[in-house]
């Protein structure tokens, strides 16, 4: 019998150079993501105080290389902290971003249906949304369908999304 295969145990191996160089582009990348949020995005999450400041020295950055080597900065100062708390914090920022982007073509949808004066679009929308003030809508839907018919701006197109973007808002 060999002794070498029965003392080797891979789960107390260190890891790689290439598992760490792996791992070191990932926190870099996850640095990336965390630099092309804007300011409120970037406060809205739980941020570690160093990697807020480094990500927002990333903004007064100019040169690209400077930049490169910033992003590994900053991926070094991920290292110290917990970055899949901060990865799963991104990812429901995202799935959010999603959430209301999907929202907004719901709600463009509904209110180019209604423009165009489709009554079985009303009463489906009126079926899903029960608590939607029916003469108001209609009343939006008249105006707009006017202001488009005489190419003025679209003023009250305007206000018949907000008016149903915030009935849909209410029903979730």
């Amino acid at each position: 019998m060999n002794t070498y295969d029965e003392d080797f145990d891979i789960e107390n191996e260190p890891p790689s150079k290439s598992q760490l160089k792996r791992e070191m582009h990932a926190l870099q990348e996850l640095g990336k993501q965390l630099t092309e949020l804007s300011e409120g995005h970037l406060l809205s999450l739980d941020l570690p105080e160093e990697v807020l400041s480094a990500v927002q020295e990333m903004h007064r950055i100019r040169q690209r290389e400077a930049k490169r080597r910033h992003l590994q900065f900053i991926g070094k100062v991920m290292r110290k902290v917990d970055s899949e708390h901060i990865a799963q914090q991104l990812e429901s920022l995202n799935a959010r971003h999603s959430l209301n982007i999907h929202l907004q073509h719901q709600v463009e949808s509904w209110r180019d249906q209604l423009m165009a004066g489709d009554q079985n679009a009303l009463q489906q929308f009126i079926d899903k949304y029960p608590s939607v003030d029916i003469q108001h809508l209609r009343q939006l839907m008249r105006v707009a369908q006017k202001e488009k018919n005489i190419d003025k701006a679209p003023t009250h197109a305007r206000k018949l999304f907000r008016y149903l973007r915030d009935v849909v808002l209410a029903s979730q």
